[in-house]
């Protein structure tokens, strides 16, 4: 009983609690001495230099390394007076350290004090008053914390009660300020409720960033966390070359077979290529793909159908580089694109201007360059004869064409078999026109070698599967044009499709 009186008596005294280096020093005023948990409480403590987000923390004795008295309360108090301020933590006036030892028992060390009376500074709620402590009050003081702390000492653990932070957890005792003036008092006692805290509680001295950050052990707190997560199974951090817990719109969640990237296979293949998911694509010989046409065109598909897909695919590409819906948008007409088609009297010119008739119907101005033949082919003819019907204009000399640099030129000069056409005049006018208007130039279906080229294309098109294409063909583009995969296997291409969900995609070099 007469422990539990005197435990009552130094309620209300401001303390420091030196914890180590592991929990750090803490100060509050004295809320609670437990003499049977071997507990002292901290009521609105600070964890060095900065105020504790919780209103009271609860210490035990075994990890209590150091105790320092700064300020006891004086008479009349009764151990519980209003909240201490963060300026008083910085006065030391009675001190005792301690030392826990590795059994877990601590023995208290007096620290020396002095026995001339001093005058402690404290502050109350409404204002400030210095309390004089006599050499009496000191001493009893001073033997009643050794035989106090000698009991604490012999336990050990470390825990923090949360209590609600609200107007009930305010001590009876505690008195709030009144503002004095009677215009606007219901307005400024609602301030006090919300703005009540002391403005004085604000820390006088700057944050020691330093110091706490000392305090943090970064290495451990990562190597915990990377042990919890192998022992529940989850993703470590920083793991190399594993899947991503994430998945895009386009990735298949439950893959229930490795993906085959190897998927199209030639007798023999000069180069490959690789499609934007990965797909290696191989070339063919020109041979290979003159009896791959054949074979598809015994089997019913016929040179127009050829034709109308190559159209089809050309000019879908050409309308993607021209600007696609931005560039042809019904509140652009003023500036519709202007399209240059070249084209020689054979099956290549032929889809040529099958590509200009379906650019034509999605308002493109398009010219049409073709030099006069005594004998068209067929197939020519027939595609003339549609084109004829667009408002697409055709023009049979080179002087005809426009002065001004053209949106895009579509190069469909070069032929793979007749190589004598490089050498007739309409040819050489056309190149060169091509090369003074430095237009960007869309290549359509070139030949393998570099020099039967006379322009150089900043893109190319190829028909079913690539061939051994130079550098002059620019960047590589791959078109379907409806063979069956049966087809494929009859001339000995183990074949599946690339495209995907598309009729043209890109190649890139491997």
């Amino acid at each position: 009983m007469i422990k539990e009186a005197m435990a009552a008596d130094w309620l209300g005294s401001v303390v420091s609690i030196n914890c180590g280096e592991s929990l750090g020093v803490y100060q509050g005023r004295v809320s609670a001495v437990d003499q049977t948990s071997q507990t002292i409480s901290l009521t609105r403590p600070f964890h060095n230099g900065v105020k504790c987000l919780v209103p009271e923390v609860t210490f035990r004795a075994g990890d209590i390394m150091e105790l320092k008295i700064l300020e006891i309360p004086g008479p009349g108090d009764n151990g519980q007076c209003g909240d201490f301020q963060h300026n008083d933590l910085g006065i030391s006036s009675i001190g005792y350290q301690g030392g826990a030892s590795q059994n877990g028992t601590g023995k208290l060390l007096k620290k020396p004090a002095s026995s001339a009376p001093q005058n402690i500074p404290r502050r109350t709620d409404m204002k400030s008053q210095d309390v004089a402590i006599s050499p009496q009050q000191q001493q009893c003081s001073k033997s009643y914390m050794d035989r106090h702390m000698e009991s604490l000492s012999q336990s050990k653990g470390f825990r923090r009660r949360h209590n609600s932070w609200s107007s009930s957890s305010r001590h009876p005792n505690q008195v709030t300020p009144k503002k004095s003036g009677v215009k606007n008092g219901p307005m400024k006692n609602k301030d006090d409720e919300c703005f009540g805290d002391d403005i004085e509680e604000i820390p006088d001295t700057d944050f020691d960033f330093e110091g706490n950050l000392a305090l943090f052990d970064k290495a451990a707190v990562f190597e915990e966390i990377e042990t919890y997560e192998r022992k529940s199974g989850t993703r470590s951090r920083g793991t190399p070359n594993e899947k991503s817990a994430r998945y895009r719109h386009d990735e298949n969640i439950l893959e229930s077979e490795p993906i085959v990237y190897r998927r199209i296979t030639v007798p023999q293949a000069s180069k490959e290529f690789c499609t934007d998911s990965g797909l290696v694509v191989p070339s063919i010989s020109y041979e290979l793909h003159k009896k791959l046409l054949s074979v598809a065109e015994k089997h019913g598909l016929t040179l127009e159908r050829r034709l109308e897909m190559t159209g089809v695919c050309a000019s879908q590409m050409a309308l993607s580089l021209l600007g696609g819906p931005n560039r042809l948008n019904p509140k652009n007409i003023h500036q519709r694109p202007t399209v240059a088609l070249l084209c020689g009297p054979h099956v290549k010119g032929a889809q040529g201007i099958s590509c200009g008739r379906h650019l034509s119907n999605h308002d493109v101005d398009v010219i049409l360059f073709l030099p006069n033949f005594v004998k068209m082919l067929e197939s020519i003819t027939n595609e003339l004869t549609l084109f004829g019907k667009t408002h697409g204009q055709q023009v049979s000399s080179v002087k005809d064409l426009p002065d001004t640099p053209v949106d895009l030129v579509i190069n469909c000069l070069d032929c793979h078999e007749n190589a004598y056409l490089r050498d007739q005049p309409w040819y050489k006018a056309a190149v060169d026109w091509a090369n003074r208007n430095r237009a960007p130039v869309l290549s359509l279906d070139p030949p393998v070698s570099d020099a039967e080229q006379g322009i150089d294309a900043k893109w190319s098109l190829s028909l079913g599967l690539p061939l051994g294409l130079g550098e002059r063909a620019g960047r590589l583009y791959l078109c379907d044009i409806g063979i069956p995969q049966k087809v494929f296997q009859e001339v000995g291409i183990n074949y599946h499709s690339p495209f995907g969900c598309k009729f043209v995609i890109p190649l890139h070099s491997t």
